[in-house]
Parts: structure tokens; C-alpha cells; sequence
């Protein structure tokens, strides 16, 4: 996708920072119908940028939470603060093989539902995709098998990744907006590949073989017209900038550029945490910059929240100076195991922090 201007930004944005419509002149919405969706979405997020401002985001934030499961406007977060998260992510594994609902139980109907609430209340969404591994059936973190050497000579991987990809671009295309327009969505796919947890990971696939891999997924989607789509490239933590970049698809395959740096040992890994941001993200802010892209932190967060201030003092000083578009939190998801969770619920001690972040910060958030 080509570079969003300044200019284009200003006269697309149909929706102020605070999530609510703005009035827009008849020559607005005519520029904004004869524009894909994708490009509105960048919009959004540029205005964000220049204002100084990004997008909050949490992970299946209207699925569940600590305590419920799939209570209609229920949300951590707007518990806590008033407000949903400004940004939601959802995932995408195991709509390759047809299921209705992914790898944590989350129908896609549900997706497509709340995705659509979310857009109208002035959200942004985004997707990422946990996808089976092709040869094991395995998860994603299933390494016992590696597709990627595989895909240009073997026909059977080749052909499942495609019939997968080709899945998740059906479902992607299909959402819509409350007014039945094609909703704009961030999709990360094969995140974190600079790590190898994953099969498509650094220790499983070569640069040009990973890099194929992405090539194929924009070839499938923009072979069936899906233009609702802002790409996301998210390497993980400790690389250099010749490092980030070995494995990027290319200006014309991404739209975002962001990276994933996760927080670890409470306390004593906050000095780790904030030199791995200072380390890597201005880099990647810089080159967005200079290539006409978004930056993002696409995903991070403290599990269990044992440091109870840590909003307001680790991550929104490491962060307030950088210009993203959004920072993404992971779920809130104790029914599965009781500390797994990345934002404060009601109770918890970091709660009146978490309120604070939202109050004082520069964080979006919306009603």
C-alpha cells in the first residue's frame, strides 16, 4: 500500500480520537466512498500519530475476563475505566480447517459481531492467526515438523497452505461494518517469526522461504479482492535493524510496521523491558517514517500484573515519546490459568493505576 499523506489523513478522518462521529461535508464522504477501506483505517491511525495520541488495545477484550465468560458489553477494561479499549484483537487459528470457533474457544460469529460494535463505537480492530502446523496438524507451536523448506517443492504443503490462507481471507472479507460496508481491520499474520516458537519461525525457515510465505498470503487475499486489509509485520524482541529487516516481505507487502516485546520477572525485568523498547522501537518508528508506513507495538504486557503500578510506570514513559499508532496488550484470560491476564479487573491492586493510565495518559480509549 502506498504512503497515506498528511493530507489524506486530515480530510479521512470520519472519527475523532475520543471514538465519536465527526460531521463530514458531502465532498468528505464522497473522497472517503471512492477510497478502499484500508486506506480510512491508515487514515485513523496517521491522525492518531500526528496528534500524538495512539490506540490502546487488548486481546479478546469483550469475549471474557476474570470471572465471565460472553456477557454482551462486558469488558475488563471499560470495568475498570469507563470505556472500552480504543483498539481489540482477535485471532484468527482455526478457521483453516473450518471450525467455528478458534483455538481459545471464541466462536467467529462472535468475532464478526463485536468487531462490527466495536468499529461503530469508533474502535479499531485487529487480527493476528495462530495457523496449525500444515504437515503435524499440530499447533503453531508444534517445531516438530517444518513446512516452510517444504512449500516451493511439495505441492501437498503448498496447496494447504494456500486452501488455509484462502479460509482466512473468505472470513476477513466477510466482515462488515453495521451499515454493511466491508469493516477495516489490521491482520498480523506469522508474528513473531524472528523467534522460533513458532513453525515459521527463525530456526524453521530461512529468510527467502518466510518471506515466500508472506508473498503467498498477499497474493491469495489481493486474488480475491479483500482491500479491508492494513498488513502488519511484527518480529519479536533483541534484533537489530539489519536483523528486523532480513526477513521483511517489502514496502509493497506491508502496511505496519511494528514489533512485540513482552514484559518478564516483575520488577527485576523492568530495566530488561524498557532497553528492549528503546532498543528496537524508535528504530522501527524511524524507518515507518521513512517509508511511508504506520509504526505500532503490536503486542506486549506484563501476565499476572504482579507490579501493580506498571502502566503508569513502566510502560507509559517507555512509550509516550514514540510515534505508534497503538500498543496492544495480551487477554485477560484466568479461566484458563488463574494469572493469565495482562489488564487490571475490578479488585485488582493495579486497578486505580490502570484508571490513571486511562486518565492521564495518551492512550485512546472509547465509549
Amino acid at each position: 500500500m502506498k504512503k497515506i499523506t498528511s493530507l489524506l489523513a486530515a480530510s479521512l478522518m470520519l472519527f475523532s480520537c475520543s471514538g465519536t462521529k465527526e460531521s463530514a461535508d458531502d465532498s468528505t464522504a464522497a473522497t472517503a466512498d471512492s477510497v478502499a477501506p484500508s486506506a480510512r483505517l491508515a487514515a485513523r491511525l496517521d491522525s492518531a500519530v500526528a496528534q500524538g495520541r495512539y490506540f490502546f488495545g487488548h486481546h479478546d477484550d469483550t469475549a471474557y475476563g476474570n470471572g465471565w465468560k460472553y456477557v454482551k458489553g462486558n469488558s475488563d477494561v471499560k470495568a475498570v475505566t469507563g470505556q472500552y479499549p480504543g483498539l481489540m484483537s482477535w485471532d484468527l487459528g482455526l478457521i483453516e480447517v473450518d471450525s467455528t470457533k478458534n483455538l481459545d474457544g471464541v466462536p467467529f460469529e462472535f468475532i464478526a459481531s463485536e468487531a462490527a460494535d466495536h468499529d461503530a463505537r469508533g474502535g479499531v480492530n485487529a487480527i493476528s492467526w495462530h495457523v496449525l502446523n500444515p504437515i503435524t496438524g499440530g499447533s503453531s507451536w508444534d517445531v516438530s515438523a517444518a513446512p516452510l523448506p517444504l512449500m516451493a517443492d511439495n505441492p501437498a504443503v503448498r496447496d494447504t497452505l494456500v486452501a488455509w490462507i484462502d479460509r482466512a481471507a473468505d472470513f476477513i472479507g466477510s466482515l462488515k461494518d453495521k451499515e454493511g460496508n466491508p469493516l477495516p481491520v489490521i491482520f498480523r499474520p506469522w508474528h513473531e517469526n524472528s523467534g522460533s516458537w513458532f513453525w515459521w519461525g527463525s530456526d524453521h525457515s530461512s529468510p527467502e522461504e518466510y518471506i515466500a510465505l508472506w508473498k503467498l498470503t498477499r497474493e491469495r487475499f489481493d486474488a480475491k479482492g479483500v482491500d479491508n486489509v492494513l498488513w502488519a509485520y511484527s518480529p519479536d524482541k533483541d534484533l537489530t535493524r539489519e536483523q528486523y529487516f532480513a526477513t521483511y516481505p517489502g514496502d509493497e507487502y506491508v502496511d505496519i510496521l511494528g514489533t512485540d516485546i513482552y514484559a518478564f520477572d516483575g520488577a527485576d525485568g523492568e530495566e530488561q523491558f524498557r532497553s528492549r523498547i528503546s532498543n528496537q522501537l524508535p528504530y522501527v518508528c524511524d524507518e515507518a517514517r521513512k517509508r511511508g508506513k504506520i509504526a505500532a507495538f503490536t503486542e506486549t504486557g506484563l501476565e499476572g500484573l504482579e507490579v501493580t503500578d506498571w502502566y503508569t510506570r513502566v510502560l507509559e514513559p517507555a512509550i509516550k515519546d514514540l510515534p505508534i499508532a497503538y500498543v496492544c496488550v495480551w487477554r485477560n484470560g484466568t479461566h484458563d490459568r488463574p494469572q493469565h491476564f495482562y489488564v487490571p479487573y475490578p479488585g485488582h491492586k493495579g486497578a486505580d493505576d490502570f484508571k490513571k493510565f486511562h486518565d492521564n495518559s495518551n492512550a485512546i480509549f472509547v465509549e
